[in-house]
């Protein structure tokens, strides 16, 4: 597959770019993309919940009232479950949440992603480019230029620039990752992956290790 290559004004440059088959061009296997994702979130949450069970509540252990003739239920301990401020019958504990995925498991999940975006037209090539400085008004011009406003955008760079970083970090909706960074969660995130250049070579020798 090949795409062209445009700036960040929105202009064809009137290079084109070849996408690997191996990585942009295979059958998406929906299961390992959903394993990747799971094992994402998983990862992000802390497991640092915690209730208090019976044995742990800080009441009396005086019993309550007395075991016949009250006309109500029989009742040892403040406690109980049954009572409001008693402790929780199995309440979480805390625990970790990640398991484990191979590795290749996590290159093909981002493959199938890859594939299903350029089967979809979701993916733009960008001619390499840097700003000046820290300037959100430019990244957004950029994305004006490109029609992308108000979209969920992905930018993908070869390497870590600052002043790009920098630029888009405020804006709604969009994210920029690195290609060595670049995860299966950000990229079935996006509506449109904005690859540079540079970065489309950088990835394929990534995934085809």
């Amino acid at each position: 597959m090949e795409l062209s290559v445009i700036n960040i004004k929105g202009q064809a440059t009137g290079k084109t770019v070849a996408l690997s088959d191996e990585v942009f061009g295979i059958e998406p296997n929906e299961h390992v993309v959903y394993l990747d994702v799971k094992q994402y979130l998983a990862n992000q949450r802390q497991g640092t919940h915690k209730s208090k069970e019976r044995a742990e509540v800080s009441y009396s252990t005086k019993k309550i009232k007395r075991q016949k003739g009250t006309g109500g239920a029989r009742a040892g301990s403040i406690k109980s479950p049954v009572f409001v401020g008693g402790g929780r019958v199995f309440g979480p504990k805390p625990r970790d949440y990640s398991f484990k995925l191979n590795k290749k498991v996590k290159v093909l999940a981002r493959k199938s992603v890859l594939s299903a975006k350029a089967k979809s037209n979701g993916i733009s090539v960008l001619e390499d480019f840097t700003f000046e400085g820290p300037k959100t008004k430019q990244y957004l011009s950029m994305l004006s230029a490109l029609s992308l406003a108000g979209k969920k955008t992905l930018l993908i760079l070869p390497n870590y620039d600052n002043n790009v970083f920098l630029s888009g970090r405020n804006i709604p909706k969009t994210s920029i990752t690195t290609a060595d960074e670049v995860n299966t969660y950000d990229l079935i995130n996006a509506e449109i992956l904005l690859i540079s250049e540079t970065a489309v070579s950088k990835l394929e020798n990534l995934l085809n290790k």
